[in-house]
């Protein structure tokens, strides 16, 4: 890439280094669009599925969200539709947990959610991205009302507890001095003229003033004290009215203090693709997207289903299910065809007669451990006493993070997102009782907010592990068995083909389950149009 007049050239890739190490993953993306290196979302809306046979069905097993798209757009064109779904309600992992609701998980503990009117608790997913559209256009059918959700809070901690002496610091304040300091460090060296890489000598100019600005320095390009770091980081005493209105600087934090506290390895998510704003969240919690499609969808749905068996002829497929309020009662579902929801974990364990590719694909994909914990408070301390309105505080203590409600601000009560656990730490909360995982997570979150004590009122938790209709969160893929399996689980086999977050390259989102719904009734239909199952 030669520019005129330039001196030095520089290659594509190292600049793209460069903006990611000093700008952030967020330019860097942006960077990347610019360079024609980056990728949309593929939804461009729903297919078009005209010329379905008179009388054509379609049996659907589940009815989370992929299972209800695919339902809600084959019964608009024209197939009839059955689907069965283990829980007495629909959604799936789409959930939202209210006073009065009751969740028992395998090993037969009971919780009673208690709640205040209003409150909820979202124990699956809890944000929807701007570019997951194909959602996004679903709430706008159904009428679910949005509003925004706070992921990244300037306001909000960072928290380690062998950091600072374990006293959270504010994000804004960490990543302003780390910002800084590496601001003058380049600075410095781009003075110098020893820069690893060659850069043309106006753009050294461009850099330096690039990196007064990003990094807040001064006429010198040192970080130090002073307004423009204040208004950063913040003040020591804010800027008010009155005689009393002069503001105080704060002081930076030294560089071998903020790179020796590790809290920097938090500073990059809000610049993920999928954690960049704008976010949104359902008014009332996310269950109000399935509650929405159960309601399009009535009539069509039956609940308490557990399916027990799932087999396929040259004439359709049979899933034979027990009514979960009444164990031992068999009875059947028929379709001509079959779009199965089921998690793959589950799935797993139900004799369904497909070929070894599909198969073995169903059995090589494990399902991630993570736990969630909800806790109901008195007062809304966060807002209160620490000015935190909605975002998420990062912890290397076992509950990873605490979400603040970003909806009724100023009202009296509110629910914490008090924990979302992974990996290991999940393993040793999923064999706690749900009485001891919100004991802890009270306790680990008193190390950063000592008003959780005095505060709390009640809780409830849940580990995904020990979910009765899906034994896991969601489906953790790993490159090689991408490679080997991906292709094979999505085939349609013979009537057979399935759907779900699983069955897509973003797992754990629900726009995962979207796209891959609506790229399994577009093949479907294909098939049924062209006249048979081979």
């Amino acid at each position: 890439m030669q520019g005129e007049g330039s001196e030095f050239s520089i290659k594509r890739r190292d600049l793209l280094r460069m903006i990611g190490l000093s700008a952030g993953g967020a330019a860097m993306y942006q960077a990347m669009g610019s360079l024609g290196l980056a990728a949309e979302s593929p939804y461009k809306g729903t297919p078009k599925l005209q010329g379905a046979p008179r009388g054509a069905s379609v049996l659907i097993l589940g009815a989370g969200l992929a299972g209800m798209v695919a339902a809600y757009e084959l019964r608009q064109a024209g197939y009839k539709v059955h689907v069965l779904e283990y829980n007495p309600r629909p959604g799936g992992r789409n959930w939202t947990l209210r006073g009065g609701d009751t969740y028992t998980e395998l090993g037969g503990f009971t919780q009673h959610c208690r709640f205040d009117r209003g409150q909820y608790f979202n124990p699956g997913p809890w944000r929807i991205p701007y570019h997951h559209r194909g959602l996004l256009d679903y709430c706008k059918k159904l009428g679910v009302p949005l509003e925004p959700f706070v992921q990244i809070n300037h306001n909000a901690y960072l928290h380690g507890a062998n950091a600072f002496g374990g006293k959270p610091q504010r994000y804004r304040t960490i990543n302003a001095d780390y910002r800084g300091h590496v601001a003058e460090l380049l600075a410095k060296v781009t003075q110098q003229g020893k820069l690893d890489a060659p850069v043309s000598k106006d753009d050294q100019a461009l850099l330096l003033d690039s990196l007064r600005q990003w990094g807040a320095l001064d006429k010198n390009y040192a970080y130090a004290a002073g307004h423009n770091v204040s208004n950063r980081r913040g003040y020591d005493k804010a800027p008010g009215g009155g005689l009393s209105a002069k503001p105080v600087d704060s002081q930076p934090l030294q560089l071998h203090d903020v790179l020796n506290s590790h809290l920097w390895s938090n500073l990059t998510e809000g610049d993920n693709y999928e954690f960049q704003t704008t976010l949104f969240q359902p008014v009332g919690g996310m269950g109000r997207i399935g509650e929405a499609f159960g309601r399009a969808l009535d009539g069509s749905i039956r609940y308490n289903a557990k399916v027990t068996s799932i087999h396929q002829d040259e004439h359709g497929v049979t899933a034979t299910y027990e009514d979960t309020r009444h164990p031992g009662r068999v009875m059947k579902a028929q379709g001509d065809w079959c779009i199965c929801t089921i998690p793959l974990s589950i799935l797993s364990q139900i004799p369904m007669n497909v070929g070894a590719a599909m198969a073995d694909a169903i059995a090589a994909v494990p399902y991630a451990a993570t736990v969630k914990v909800g806790l109901q408070f008195k007062r809304r301390f966060w807002e209160e006493d620490d000015d935190i309105y909605g975002g998420v505080t990062a912890t290397d203590l076992p509950i990873n993070n605490i979400s603040y409600p970003s909806n009724d601000f100023n009202s009296r009560k509110g629910v914490l997102l008090g924990g979302y656990l992974w990996g290991l730490n999940a393993y040793e909360f999923t064999a706690m009782s749900p009485e001891e995982r919100v004991r802890k997570a009270v306790e680990y979150g008193s190390q950063i907010h000592p008003q959780y004590k005095a505060e709390f009122e009640n809780g409830i938790s849940v580990a995904w592990h020990r979910s009765p209709f899906t034994l896991g969160c969601f489906a953790t893929w790993s490159e090689e068995a991408r490679a080997k399996h991906y292709d094979n689980l999505c085939q349609i086999d013979g009537r057979i083909a399935l759907a779900g977050e699983h069955a897509s390259y973003l797992p754990a989102w629900q726009e995962g389950a979207v796209t891959s719904a609506l790229d399994v009734i577009t093949r479907i239909h294909q098939r049924v149009v062209a006249g048979g199952a081979a």
